[in-house]
């Protein structure tokens, strides 16, 4: 009888097939406690069937912490650039907004001043085209007379100017003696205020009629003479 080879507490023999698949088994997992047991910091070694030397492969974070450091540096720098091109792009739209405000303020001040000159000049024009009315009578023609003698500086008064037209021609404008002196060389007084020709034609005020009859024209020359001889029309009294 063949011989076999009995196992504990079994009754068959273990044939040559199981003999090596127990080998195998038993170093495939010596190799993993041998594996396992490798400290993690510790060096690793790789054995070929000729080995020549041992070759260390070291793991380290010193490279990677500063590329990262640079990298971080570099955005750090990119942001501020960033950050002071804003700046300076809304410094420059807050300059610009100032300059336009002020150019706007500047143009609508002109704009209201050139308004208000164009509003002067507007009403000067019209105050000029449209000269102030006075009544075609007497109290109208003296006050005529006098707006014009206060312009060419030639003095005298409602009152005085009133008092001697009534004495020389009761208010009638083309009044005229035919009687006195003057009449007799030919050269009759005429008029409100009883003027002779070459009288009126030497004491005229320029923007009058040259008319001896115009009551306005009349009562300013006639008032021009008496200033010049007595000093102002309110002096004179009687025929002059």
């Amino acid at each position: 009888m063949p011989k076999h080879i009995l196992t504990r507490g079994h009754g068959r023999a273990l044939t040559r097939h199981h003999k090596i698949a127990a080998a195998g088994v038993a170093a495939l997992g010596a190799a993993a406690i041998g594996f396992s047991a490798v400290p993690s910091n510790a060096s690793t070694t790789t054995t070929a069937e000729a080995p020549a030397q041992t070759a260390k492969v070291t793991y380290s974070t010193q490279q990677i912490q500063g590329v990262k450091a640079d990298v971080n540096s570099q955005l750090a720098g990119t942001s501020v650039k960033v950050e002071q091109i804003a700046a300076k792009k809304q410094a420059a739209a807050e300059a610009a907004a100032k300059k336009k405000a002020a150019a706007e303020a500047k143009a609508a001040k002109a704009r209201q001043a050139a308004e208000s000159a164009s509003r002067s000049t507007e009403r000067a024009e019209v105050k000029k085209a449209a000269p102030k009315k006075y009544g075609d009578n007497l109290d109208g023609w003296i006050r005529e007379a006098m707006s014009i003698m206060k312009k060419n500086g030639i003095p005298g008064s409602y009152e005085g100017i009133h008092r001697n037209i009534m004495r020389e021609s009761s208010g009638n404008p083309k009044a005229i003696n035919l009687w006195d002196i003057n009449a007799q060389k030919g050269i009759p007084s005429k008029g409100l205020l009883q003027v002779i020709p070459p009288t009126f034609d030497a004491y005229h005020v320029k923007g009058t009629p040259k008319n001896i009859y115009d009551p306005v024209a009349n009562i300013v020359a006639a008032c021009n003479y008496a200033a010049d001889k007595y000093g102002t029309m309110d002096n004179v009294d009687s025929a002059y």
